[in-house]
Formats: structure tokens, sequence, C-alpha cells
């Protein structure tokens, strides 16, 4: 989240997140919304539009395209503050802190709860990517010929709190979710650091053990595979030795899913190469995975 859409937030009142989420429901049609379907939409008069627009332009929050016609766009920002503004009124957070991490299709805050609890809030940016490559690889974006940025990021966090949803009630190797609003998904704070940058373990056949009773676990009780899996988003605790997956957007339904299969085997594949490289720990992929299915 940057800090104009913070400074941006603080400034706002309800009849301006009125009039920005009158123009993100018109992306649903248009490509740069006019003053007219923004009018209809919020039930201003287009004079009071035009005023909102002007301030929100100014603060940044959203594009101003002047085509064959007036019309406007949320950007980054404007998404931002609609989400934030959501998740306070829901009691959700109070407050943003510090970044943790920036990805290439997220960002990762610290938040503060209304009960002073540090929390965890990912932002899903996946314009940072290919268009093309973002709809190869997503197999949740089939058929949706005219989604926008910010619409596919809103389905990306959906999937990704309704995975936790079904998963943290069997078992806590993932973050507890906590919210979701529109690209946003609040979850407990992790101690940890991804297993990739981890040089020494005490006890690596452990370690992999434990992940792989957890991918059974998640992929036998709760028919989830989680699509992405590798050593960038495991979490690794070396205080406890506990073991966290994250991430999982990309999920998929390990009965109905036509490529599960193979699915569940790359993302096995990439932990056992991992840790052959690294700890140099041999163990056959084929055998494993007979393990993850048998009854």
């Amino acid at each position: 989240m940057s800090q104009k859409a913070i400074n941006a937030f603080k400034k706002l009142d309800n009849d301006d997140f009125e009039i920005l989420e009158a123009i993100e429901r018109g992306i649903r049609a248009y490509e740069h919304v006019p003053i007219k379907i923004i009018s209809l939409i919020s039930g201003f008069p287009e004079d009071e539009v035009v005023f909102r627009l002007d301030k929100l332009n100014k603060l940044e929050l959203i594009l101003r395209w002047g085509g064959s016609y007036l019309g406007f766009e949320l950007n980054s920002n404007g998404h931002d503050c609609l989400a934030l503004n959501a998740l306070v009124r829901a009691n959700v957070i109070e407050a943003i802190g510090m970044p943790i991490g920036v990805g290439k299709e997220s960002d990762v805050y610290e938040a503060l709860t209304p009960e002073k609890e540090t929390v965890v809030i990912k932002l899903h940016r996946l314009g940072r990517t290919s268009f093309r490559q973002t709809r190869r690889l997503r197999s949740y974006t089939a058929g949706r010929k005219h989604l926008s940025w910010l619409l596919e990021s809103q389905i990306a966090a959906r999937r990704e709190y309704v995975a936790l949803k079904r998963i943290y009630p069997v078992i806590s190797s993932v973050p507890e979710p906590l919210g979701q609003n529109r690209h946003c998904v609040v979850m407990e704070l992790i101690e940890g650091e991804e297993l990739s940058i981890i040089l020494e373990i005490k006890e690596p056949n452990a370690i992999l053990t434990e992940i792989i009773e957890i991918v059974k676990t998640i992929y036998r009780s709760c028919e989830i595979i989680h699509a992405d899996l590798s050593p960038f988003n495991v979490l690794y605790n070396a205080d406890d030795g506990s073991v966290t997956l994250i991430d999982f957007p990309q999920w998929v339904n390990s009965k109905t899913h036509p490529n599960a299969d193979s699915l569940l085997k790359r993302d096995v594949k990439n932990i056992l190469i991992f840790f052959k490289k690294r700890f140099e720990i041999s163990e056959d992929i084929m055998k494993i995975l007979h393990y993850l299915k048998e009854s």
C-alpha cells in the first residue's frame, strides 16, 4: 500500500468512497467509466460527481481518460483505499504498519487490529506480471475475457481466503484467516523465514517429513492442492522448528481439477529438489506420491 493511498485515506469522507465504489462497479462494463454512469450508480447528481472526481484525481486515486468521451477508472491507490475502508469499518483492522515484503504479485504489510494485535494484510497485485502469463498460469481466470487487473486481484484474494478458511480448522500449519475484502486478505502474523533462504537446519529430514505430512493432510482432508508450492512459500521458524505453508491463490481441488495429479507431482518435486540441493536428501517422488494418495 503506497504512502499516497495511506495519506489520501485520511482525507476521504463517505461520499468520496461512494464515488470510488461507483467507478469500481462501472469497470465491469466499461474500461473507462463515464460520468453519467458514475452518477447513475452512485445516485449523486452529475455536478456533485464532477466535484468528487476532481478531488479523487488530485489525490491520485483514479485515472482520467479523455478519448472519445470523458471516463475514469480506479488505480491501485483507489483500490487500496476501498479495501482498507471496508476492513476498518468491519473492525478487522485499525491501522497499517510497516511493509514486510513486496513480491511480483503481492505486497505484505503488518497491520493492527482494534484489539491492538499485530496481524498481516496481503494485497494481491496481479497487474505486475504480464496479462498473457497470468492468464496462462492461473486456471481460475479461464473464460473471463474482460476482467481488469483489479478484478483479477480480487479473485486471487477470495481464492486464497477460501483455501485458508478450509484448511486452518483442520491443520494450523497455514496462517489463520481473519478477514478479506477485494484484493486484500488479513491473516495471522507467522514468525519465520522463507525456507529458500535457510542455509542450515538441525534436522532437515524431519522438516521434509513435516512438509509432506502437511501436504497430505491438505490433500486428503481438505481436498486442496497448493499448485504453486516451493521453498519460497514455506516458512520455517528456527526457534520452535515449525513449518507453515503460505500463498494459496493458485490452489486447485484435488478431486475435480483435470490436472490435479500433475500439479501435486510438481509441488512435491519442487520441495524434493530443494532438499536434495540444499541438504543432500534424496527421496523417491513416486513413493511419496503413493503415500499421499493411499487410502
